[in-house]
């Protein structure tokens, strides 16, 4: 059993946190926020995500893990320290440090005897020195020994426990084997794979595989609008794509683009720190470019169905960035909803578990509803922005009776073409042909290509 305190108890600390003490460990999870703490301990979770409350319940009972915002105390307890606090945008691109930073100065200030740090936060590439030397020189005994780490996470939000207790790999990296042994032993029960590197190829693995995921991603939506123009399914052609090992089906689900606290932020920090190097990673760049172009398509599909914009009313059906999550930060919803309402539109809004979240970004720009039929109820077309269970199972008859005109379009592919022209839908989605032959009022479709 290990001692540990993970500092910051958002998303990847929480869960890190919980599944630490799951396999047996003693866990002290930390926020400088007293409010989030008071929360847990509680019983309460202040993020949305599956299977977390009753996991961190049965551990809070066990005596394996504990809440506290003294900071201090829980690192002189503990052996092992991650840090697993924000790290978000800068309006440059560059990641902010500051809170790293703080905690690598309260670390060295409580350093009363040999510790590892580990670094969970997804981090610039020299990171893991810079939290040397801050440790180095904030702590009170020169004498007391200490070992950096880099551990970066690979959480994905909704499915974070399985992905934890189930992990493809543990990536390591440290300039000590002493230490680098001792966290590979934590993850032994995990029964990961694990990667031994130095500290500046760990912190550059997490960026790498984020950027490469979302080049995917912007790679199919641009296909995507190739298909469109060419009368190609884009889902036939990623099937395709998928059957070769060397590309393989994952992230190649055309739609309106990723969003979410990891590749957003990432692929703009690689791209500072390629800059800062001397490098111009234009690549990278175009990912950036293109999805946030993506995300507009479903305005010009709106307008394609409906003509104007100007005085319509459009069901969004789901708000947070994916399903399972209640996560806005860069949701589509959040550039969407906007253009909609800048038209002329006036939008009426859907999720079962992001509205709190969105009301506080965008509340001006909607009305939202506790129902799906609801918020559907009288309006001119439905779009759907994340593809919850709810909205890819919702009865497409029923739709049909609450929209004054049978017009969905789609920024997920949730249905199949198929089904909707069967059905007499206008339908419009995203890399696939457009159904414009729907029942009452289907010609107010056009046909004109994006």
């Amino acid at each position: 059993m290990e001692k540990i305190t993970v500092v910051g108890s958002g998303y990847v600390g929480l869960v890190s946190g919980t599944c630490f003490s799951e396999i047996g460990n003693r866990v002290i999870c930390c926020d400088v926020d007293p409010f989030k703490i008071a929360m847990l301990r509680k019983g309460e979770i202040p993020i949305y995500e599956p299977g977390l409350k009753e996991l961190v319940k049965k551990n809070v009972d066990a005596d394996r893990l504990f809440f506290t915002s003294e900071i201090g105390d829980a690192i002189e307890a503990s052996d092992i320290i991650y840090i697993a606090v924000g790290t978000p945008m800068g309006d440059n691109g560059e990641a902010d440090m500051r809170y790293v930073h703080e905690v690598a100065r309260t670390i060295g200030k409580h350093l009363n005897s040999y510790k590892i740090i580990v670094n969970k936060s997804t981090v610039p590439v020299g990171t893991g020195e810079q939290v040397r030397q801050i440790i180095m020189e904030n702590r009170k005994n020169r004498f007391v020994q200490f070992d950096v780490v880099s551990n970066p996470e690979f959480l994905r939000e909704g499915s974070a426990i399985e992905d934890c207790m189930n992990m493809e790999r543990a990536v390591i990296g440290a300039t000590s084997d002493k230490a680098a042994k001792r966290i590979a032993d934590l993850h032994a029960p995990f029964r990961t794979r694990i990667f031994q590197t130095n500290l500046e190829s760990a912190e550059m693995i997490k960026y790498a595989a984020n950027a490469f995921l979302a080049t995917k991603i912007s790679f199919i939506n641009g296909i995507a609008n190739v298909c469109e123009r060419v009368g190609a399914d884009v889902t036939s052609v990623a099937a395709g794509m998928g059957l070769d090992s060397r590309i393989g089906a994952k992230f190649l689900q055309a739609g309106i683009g990723y969003g979410g606290s990891c590749f957003p932020k990432d692929t703009f920090a690689l791209s500072y720190i390629a800059e800062e190097a001397g490098f111009d990673f234009s690549l990278l760049k175009s990912v950036i470019a293109a999805n946030d172009e993506q995300r507009l398509v479903v305005v010009d599909k709106l307008k394609q169905a409906l003509g104007c914009l100007e005085g319509k009313k459009i069901g969004v059906l789901g708000l947070a960035f994916k399903p399972n999550t209640d996560d806005m930060r860069y949701a589509p919803s959040l550039t969407i909803i906007p253009e909609l309402v800048r038209l002329g539109a006036y939008v009426r809004a859907y999720d079962p578990i992001a509205m709190q979240a969105a009301r506080n970004q965008i509340a001006e720009y909607y009305e939202d509803f506790e129902t799906l039929e609801e918020a559907l109820e009288g309006c001119d077309a439905c779009l759907i922005l994340t593809e919850w269970s709810e909205i890819v199972e919702m009865d497409l008859a029923r739709v049909k009776q609450l929209l004054t005109a049978p017009i969905i379009v789609d920024g997920r592919n949730c249905f199949s073409v198929r089904e909707m022209k069967e059905r007499e839908f206008v339908y419009y989605s995203v890399g696939r042909p457009a159904v414009t032959t729907g029942s009452a009022n289907a010609s107010a479709a056009k046909t004109v290509s994006l």
